[in-house]
């Protein structure tokens, strides 16, 4: 793929701060982009699968995730 951006470990750790047992936690369950080996001792991720997933958490953050309750009136007004 043209253009394509890899990152190694050091970089993705500065730009996400989750430890590396979580993101590999994350990835195995599909909820974070994988890693792939370049070498047999160097692996990287995809700089823009990374930057889609901290958008992707950042407007999560930004939704209500409890749906607000409806205040329920006293017995004594119902």
């Amino acid at each position: 793929m043209p253009g394509r951006v890899l990152i190694k470990r050091r970089q993705l750790l500065q730009k996400v701060p989750l430890c590396e047992r979580t993101i590999l936690n994350l990835e195995k369950r599909g909820q974070f982009p994988r890693r792939f080996s370049i070498t047999s001792r160097l692996v990287a991720w995809d700089l823009k699968e990374v930057d889609a997933w901290i958008a992707e958490q950042q407007t999560a953050a930004r939704q209500p995730s409890v749906p607000q309750a409806q205040s329920v009136p006293p017995k004594a007004l119902r």
